[in-house]
């Protein structure tokens, strides 16, 4: 009886309820907490953990925590292709939507595979690691080891799963990026190439263990590691893809609107939703104060984006521009994604509203300088990624250096660039990168996948 109290008490207490603190139960909850991890014995069984009345009930509420966040990231992947497919024209829609279905079926594979483990490799020589596939069960001791808080807060397959929804990510940045020109197929070996090779790469550089960790280097949930990395491949891409056609004549920008701007704003709020995930997530725990200050956090410098925003590009372009609105959204959020956990919640308004501001600077001067980058990925998450990594040395405290940060960031920027320029430029120089001017014309739609976005819908004049 005395043990059901406990576990009751104990899980009331890490779910964050005020109900024992309602029964005047607070000086018992930490009495009886002391008392039971005081008394707790050594573990060799999976059973003798599940009766620990200290460790079981919180490892379960933090591998929970850590499942419902990853399932919150998989949601982004629906926020990023239909913001996308909103951004561009209806005659590619099917295209989007088809290689966002690719990314994500594609990425977690690709991961489990070789990914993984070598992103986090144990012990290796700091700069790269090869991969082998993930564990596929585990018995006896292994399973003790790695199915409780001997392994971590939560178990490898959480763990896992967790992980392999970030590594899809850097491949739907690109994916926005070179819309409505790229060979699906070419597009498909490139973004499995980055998903499976390049970016385990980086992410082990300071994730799994790797030199820059060694000197140093913060990145919280990936301001750099997922954004920048992205955002600096879907530039090499786009360079060697060149312009849509019509975009830039005679020396004169020509707007290409989308032709949705709801399906874009359902997916730029699918997309701050699923931010929860993933910047609460990489808590890698359910601890309260914690999880509470990275929602926060990450609110305020997303909300902060969208108004620095939207200011910006009245100011600028001397009309309240929406699509300049729903990019400042997520500009503040990749902005505040390196230092969520560590920067207050006054200064993430501050991150925030300077990643709104120069997600537009970065567009119009991408635009002049003739790079097309339909949906502004690049901007978002490659520009504000830098940003937000080196917010963490302006506003992350004295334990974090600001030279540091722009060593670390700079680093995994141009392996990006340059790994996904040879990537992309032997796909150029061998299959082809982009489409005839016939395909482009008449859409990828018909042209890739042979069918219209929405056949009932037709307009008489292609938008």
């Amino acid at each position: 009886m005395k043990r059901l109290l406990t576990n009751i008490l104990l899980l009331t207490a890490l779910l964050g309820t005020p109900m024992y603190l309602a029964l005047g139960q607070d000086e018992a909850v930490a009495e009886v907490a002391a008392e039971a991890e005081a008394e707790a014995p050594a573990f060799t069984t999976m059973e003798e953990f599940q009766a620990m009345p200290l460790a079981y009930p919180k490892f379960m509420v933090d591998n929970l925590w850590i499942l419902i966040a990853a399932a919150l990231v998989f949601l982004m992947h629906l926020g990023f292709a239909t913001i996308e497919s909103g951004l561009t024209r209806q005659k590619n829609t099917v295209n989007i939507l088809f290689k966002n279905v690719f990314i994500i079926s594609m990425g977690v594979l690709t991961y489990a595979f070789w990914g993984f483990n070598s992103m986090y490799p144990g012990d290796f020589n700091g700069w790269f690691a090869l991969g082998t596939p993930i564990a596929n069960g585990f018995e006896g001791a292994d399973a003790l080891a790695n199915m409780t808080s001997n392994y971590a807060d939560y178990t490898y397959w959480a763990d896992f799963i967790f992980q392999a929804m970030f590594a899809a990510t850097a491949a739907t940045i690109v994916s926005g990026a070179v819309a409505e020109r790229i060979k699906l197929g070419s597009f498909m070996i490139g973004a499995t190439l980055l998903v499976a090779f390049v970016y385990p790469i980086t992410g082990s550089w300071k994730w799994g263990g790797g030199w820059l960790d060694q000197d140093g280097f913060y990145d919280f949930a990936g301001s750099t590691l997922v954004h920048a990395f992205g955002g600096f491949a879907a530039l090499a891409a786009v360079l060697l893809l060149g312009s849509r056609k019509g975009k830039y004549v005679n020396g004169q920008i020509k707007p290409i609107l989308g032709h949705s701007m709801p399906l874009a704003t359902i997916g730029a709020f699918l997309l701050f939703l699923g931010w929860f995930g993933f910047n609460g997530g990489s808590v890698l725990s359910a601890d309260p104060g914690l999880v509470s200050l990275v929602f926060v956090t990450t609110a305020m410098a997303g909300c902060a984006g969208g108004l620095a925003a939207m200011a910006a590009s009245w100011l600028f372009l001397k009309k309240p521009d929406l699509s300049m609105a729903l990019n400042g959204l997520l500009a503040g959020l990749v902005g505040i994604t390196a230092g969520a956990d560590v920067i207050s919640p006054m200064a993430s308004i501050i991150v925030g509203a300077v990643a709104g501001v120069l997600v537009v600077l970065s567009v119009v001067a991408l635009d002049k300088a003739k790079i097309d980058d339909p949906v502004g990925a690049i901007s978002v998450h490659g520009t504000c990624g830098i940003w937000g990594t080196l917010a963490v040395g302006i506003f992350g405290g004295s334990d974090f250096s600001f030279a540091t940060q722009l060593k670390g960031t700079l680093a995994i920027s141009l392996f990006a660039f340059f790994a996904s320029l040879i990537v992309f430029g032997l796909l150029k120089f061998t299959v082809g990168l982009r489409v005839s001017e016939q395909e482009e014309e008449e859409g990828l739609d018909v042209g890739e996948h042979g069918v219209a976005s929405y056949p009932n819908f037709q307009p008489a004049v292609d938008l």
